[in-house]
């Protein structure tokens, strides 16, 4: 079965950096557009940022300019080179793969989610 794992979160300090990965197996990598979603305690999980197949990002508002989501379909991997980082941003980080993306900004978009990663920016 289809698999995404998350790896690289931890706990940092405000203005600190943090580079995840979602790796993914049993999918054909290429034909998904990947996302990145987060849930902090007690909220809803929100949309960060995502990547289409032709390579197009998008980002939420809280996060342009500081995050960068990139893909390299040769690893099968999804990054998210997370800057200047702040409290807010204390999160569980998941990753998700749609194969029938619209607007890509909607959890109901995706098909297949990992188990997410922590990341606590201390401040």
């Amino acid at each position: 079965q289809v698999q995404l794992v998350e790896s690289g979160g931890g706990l940092v300090q405000d203005g600190d950096s943090l580079r995840l990965s979602c790796a993914a197996s049993r999918l054909t990598f290429s034909l998904y557009a990947m996302g990145w979603f987060r849930q902090a305690p007690g909220k809803e999980r929100e949309f960060v940022t995502a990547i289409d197949r032709d390579y197009t990002t998008y980002y939420a508002d809280s996060v342009r300019g500081r995050f960068t989501i990139s893909r390299d379909n040769t690893e099968n991997t999804v990054y998210l080179q997370l800057n200047s980082l702040k409290s807010e941003d204390t999160a569980v980080y998941y990753c998700a793969a749609s194969i029938r993306p619209r607007t890509l900004l909607n959890l109901y978009e995706y098909d297949y989610w990992g188990q997410g990663t922590q990341v606590t920016v201390s401040s």
